[in-house]
């Protein structure tokens, strides 16, 4: 039985245009994990300080924020396959740039901060546009599936990308971590020029930009399990993920380590998310009441955290964030998922925009806030802090919003059947 649970997760590979796509990303995110990491150590190495490593999350998720609901509107109305194309090439630009700065050894930390903010503006107009465009390749039937597989391939390179970024980062620098990642582009650009996607569009009145953002709002008040899912994310965002910026210091200043340790740890996380999304993400998109699983989760993720916080050794570090990792993607992948199954067909992109600047966009505020109080307090208690109110926010949401614990998802009005499979 979860052999076969298992398998038909993997069902949408089936679909040519959709395979072919997921193999550019794979070999993109692994280069995008690279530059991850390499940056974050960049920046640590000309500054020491978690406030600067703070700083650059904050430029990097700004546009998030700022740009989340204008960019939804814009891929709901716009071909979504020709604006992945821009921003992919315009991100692979801006990997070479700052690979050439790091070459030339003429690098400064304000150069870091630009290119960041170009970074975060180009990937504000590009998540929202590629989750939905997962839908236009696998169908809605298929869409959560094909959410997981994308995030099992995200996760996959969470795992490979930053160890790897410590051994090119140890033996060649971190220029070539950037070189490598403006490459890996490439393989996803050409895949999107090849495929074909069936983008589906709901009826265009003519309605102005505001009109559209006004009509997701409006649906949105009168969904309480899709604002359960926005703030289960938010919860996640802020006192988890923003947490990992921290890494460069706790790597450097907790384990005495270099960048080798930083790769260990990432990739430990990495791997405890691509176990999940394998294993646990299928099964638990078969159980009854997800709103109970994906509270426990994020329970779960703050007890590891507290007691991350508390060891002064690689492999029990390496342990805690492998075991937080397990928890993440059943929170935002199956959010991601779930959004686009209960929005009408015409607002899927409107509605995972707003999902990314509610939650992601909320990553500036927590980046600067961890960063400073990092930078007074230390990491370890940082950590110890923001483990313990995830432990307490999960708890809080199960006791206090009503329905959460016995809720059944119950497909929306956007399902449609999948494009059929294409053997090639």
């Amino acid at each position: 039985m979860l052999f076969r649970t298992i398998k038909q997760g993997f069902s949408p590979l089936k679909l040519y245009n959709f395979r072919l796509y997921m193999s550019g990303q794979a070999v993109s995110l692994i280069g995008t994990w690279l530059q991850i990491t390499a940056q974050s150590w960049v920046v640590w190495e000309l500054t020491h300080s978690e406030a600067a490593l703070g700083v650059v999350s904050m430029l990097g998720a700004l546009p998030i924020l700022l740009l989340g609901l204008w960019v939804g509107v814009l891929a709901d109305r716009v071909n979504r396959r020709l604006l992945l194309i821009i921003t992919q090439a315009g991100m692979m630009l801006l990997a070479f740039t700052l690979a050439l700065l790091v070459q030339l050894k003429v690098v400064q930390l304000w150069h870091v901060y630009v290119l960041s903010t170009l970074l975060g503006i180009f990937s504000a107009i590009d998540f929202p546009t590629q989750q939905a465009f997962l839908g236009d390749l696998a169908g809605m039937s298929e869409v959560r599936k094909a959410v997981n597989l994308n995030a099992m391939f995200l996760q996959a390179s969470r795992m490979v990308g930053p160890a790897l970024a410590g051994w090119v980062i140890g033996n060649w620098g971190a220029a070539t971590a950037f070189w490598i990642n403006g490459v890996s582009f490439l393989a996803v650009i050409g895949s999107l020029l090849t495929v074909q996607a069936h983008q589906a569009r709901g009826h265009n009145s003519g309605a102005s930009v505001f009109s559209d953002l006004r009509e997701g709002l409006r649906f949105l008040r009168g969904q309480p399990r899709i604002q359960d899912l926005l703030l289960l994310s938010i919860c996640i965002t802020f006192f988890a993920l923003s947490l990992m910026n921290m890494m460069p210091a706790f790597a450097a200043e907790v384990l005495a380590g270099n960048a080798k340790t930083l790769g260990y740890l990432l990739a430990s996380s990495g791997a405890g998310a691509f176990i999940s999304t394998i294993f646990l993400l299928p099964v638990a998109q078969t159980r009854k009441r997800v709103g109970l699983l994906m509270g426990l989760a994020v329970i779960w993720a703050g007890l590891f955290f507290v007691l991350m916080s508390f060891f002064h050794w690689l492999p029990l570090a390496m342990g805690c964030l492998f075991a937080t990792g397990l928890s993440l993607p059943l929170v935002i992948a199956m959010a991601m998922g779930l959004i686009q199954v209960l929005s009408p067909l015409q607002m899927r992109a409107r509605l995972l925009s707003l999902f990314t600047m509610v939650s992601f966009g909320l990553q500036p505020l927590a980046a600067i806030l961890i960063g400073v109080a990092s930078e007074s307090y230390g990491v370890a208690r940082v950590m110890t802090i923001n483990g313990s109110l995830l432990i307490i926010t999960g708890l809080g949401m199960l006791a206090l919003r009503k329905g959460l614990r016995d809720w059944q998802v119950q497909p929306g009005p956007a399902a449609m059947p999948a494009p059929a499979a294409v053997s090639h």
